[in-house]
């Protein structure tokens, strides 16, 4: 079953309700992806506040308003990120019974999180945690820590069902790069479609009946 697509609008929305991300059409939600898309092209060195501003249209002194230093922006885009994209796996897995469901559930969608709206923020994830400080980067890594469990229960319990046979951290880390590299090749407008690319990852993880 591919992800429910109202579920997730209705998933994200209960998350800016409680007050745990903002709505992508706020001023912090345009802030924040306007950082992420710079971050990612620029890389978060060389992104400058004024580069942010700019992009949404403000003078670069009114980004203090929301955020205390360009950190803090990198910090806050990254971590909406990782919590939007743990609760949408965690519902998917909800509705996702056998182990293999499970699998193909949590690839759905991690694919839509690297090819759709979040897409620039999870590169910024992989790529910029570093340049926070040491306790920024324990926050963070504390985050990536839950998603990651999630994935390697997942595997975990396909591989004692005998879908999976290969070590479940080691193939972690080769979805991991599968999944990610993605972005470099897939294009939206052709003839493959999510659903169908997550068909064919799964077939790479489990053990063909």
């Amino acid at each position: 079953m591919s992800p429910n697509m109202p579920q997730a609008a209705n998933t994200q929305q209960q998350l800016i309700e409680q007050g745990v991300i903002n709505a992508p059409d706020s001023a912090k939600g345009r802030l924040l992806q306007a950082a992420a898309t710079l971050f990612k092209e620029k890389g978060y060195e060389r992104t400058t506040v004024r580069d942010i501003g700019k992009a949404v249209g403000i003078q670069s002194g009114s980004l203090f308003h929301h955020y205390s230093n360009k950190e803090a922006i990198l910090r806050a885009v990254m971590e909406e990120t990782i919590l939007l994209n743990t609760e949408l796996m965690k519902v998917a897995l909800i509705n996702s019974q056998k182990p293999e469901d499970k699998i193909l559930a949590l690839i759905q969608c991690e694919l839509q999180s690297v090819l759709g709206e979040t897409g620039a923020a999870m590169t910024v994830l992989v790529y910029e945690w570093r340049s926070l400080n040491e306790e920024n980067q324990q926050y963070i890594l504390k985050l990536r820590g839950i998603y990651e469990d999630l994935w390697i229960n997942a595997l975990t319990e396909a591989k004692a069902s005998g879908s999976v046979v290969v070590d479940p951290f080691v193939l972690r880390r080769l979805l991991t790069g599968a999944l990610s590299w993605t972005v470099n090749w897939y294009r939206q407008e052709g003839d493959l479609t999510i659903d169908q690319l997550a068909q064919m990852a799964l077939s790479l993880a489990i053990k063909p009946s």
